[in-house]
């Protein structure tokens, strides 16, 4: 029984990356790979392909990729009805999609956890008011708010970014208020507030600190659902306007050619599948990674 407790002991005692590395977990080197992939390609991408992702080429178009006939290695994947490259625009659709999930995390995820940490470090009719705001708004279907958004404001990447904020708040002020609600009562409140310490300061200093894991973790997490949202909008015609290329707008470009041109909604919907995928393996490994209580071998 000590022997067995000791092993339990080096184990949890044991680093984030050396964990990955004894519990044989190497097949998250493949989501982290793709992550890697998504995210050099969207920050290299002038320098990555000589084509323009907007330039019409009818001579070219509906080329299939290199390995079937007519193909070329000029353009590997294909090219789309308008005889733009595939892979060009996948390229430049991955830094659309990775844009938006950024800001709309930032936005969404900074909005969510400052409400949060108001509302269940305050607590009383401050809560209630946050609380039922935050489900009326996910309650709300995020595809009606968008093209609500659309028709007053017009598509853009900044509305599309406000809409998914807008939902996305109340998830994280949920869940960062349900961990302040259990900190408030810990012992290190209560004595920052004996020494004299500011509600600000113990929000700031005290408490957010404790959060952080649990905040970056739901960051990981909803990655790749912001991905799917606006990746959703664009397909329906309320996100990103055309010619911008988008990883779902291409694949609704490809709709009506899916019988005799299937490279064109195939690779970009296969980009969608790979990155959602790696972004939720990657959340669920660094939620056992930082959180002692989920750390397995």
């Amino acid at each position: 029984m000590i022997a067995s407790s000791d092993a339990v002991q080096a184990q949890l005692d044991m680093s984030p990356l050396k964990r990955f590395v004894v519990g044989r977990r190497w097949f998250l080197l493949i989501p982290l790979l793709i992550i890697t992939v998504m995210v050099t390609t969207a920050v290299l991408a002038e320098f990555l392909t000589p084509y323009s992702p907007t330039e019409i080429s009818l001579a070219n178009r509906l080329r299939p990729p290199f390995w079937e006939r007519g193909g070329s290695l000029s353009h590997p994947l294909g090219t789309d009805p308008m005889g733009r490259d595939l892979l060009t625009r996948m390229i430049y659709g991955a830094r659309v999609s990775l844009m938006v999930a950024l800001l709309a995390l930032l936005v969404g995820g900074g909005i969510g956890a400052a409400l949060g940490l108001i509302s269940g470090y305050y607590g009383g009719r401050l809560d209630a008011l946050i609380m039922r705001v935050a489900d009326t708004t996910m309650a709300f279907p995020i595809i009606l708010f968008a093209i609500l958004f659309v028709v007053v404001l017009g598509g853009s990447l900044a509305t599309t970014v406000f809409a998914v904020a807008l939902v996305l708040w109340a998830r994280y002020a949920r869940v960062i208020r349900g961990e302040v609600l259990s900190l408030r009562e810990r012992d290190f409140i209560a004595q920052a507030r004996i020494a004299g310490c500011s509600s600000t300061r113990i929000m700031l200093i005290h408490l957010f600190p404790n959060i952080l894991n649990t905040l970056v973790v739901l960051l990981s997490l909803q990655a790749g659902w912001v991905i799917i949202v606006e990746a959703s909008l664009s397909f329906l015609g309320a996100g990103i306007p055309p010619p911008t290329p988008t990883w779902g707008s291409m694949i609704a470009e490809g709709r009506d050619y899916i019988a005799t041109a299937w490279w064109v909604s195939f690779f970009p919907g296969l980009a969608i599948l790979a990155t959602v995928l790696s972004f939720n393996l990657f959340g669920d490994w660094l939620r056992d990674a930082l959180d002692p209580k989920l750390r397995q071998l």
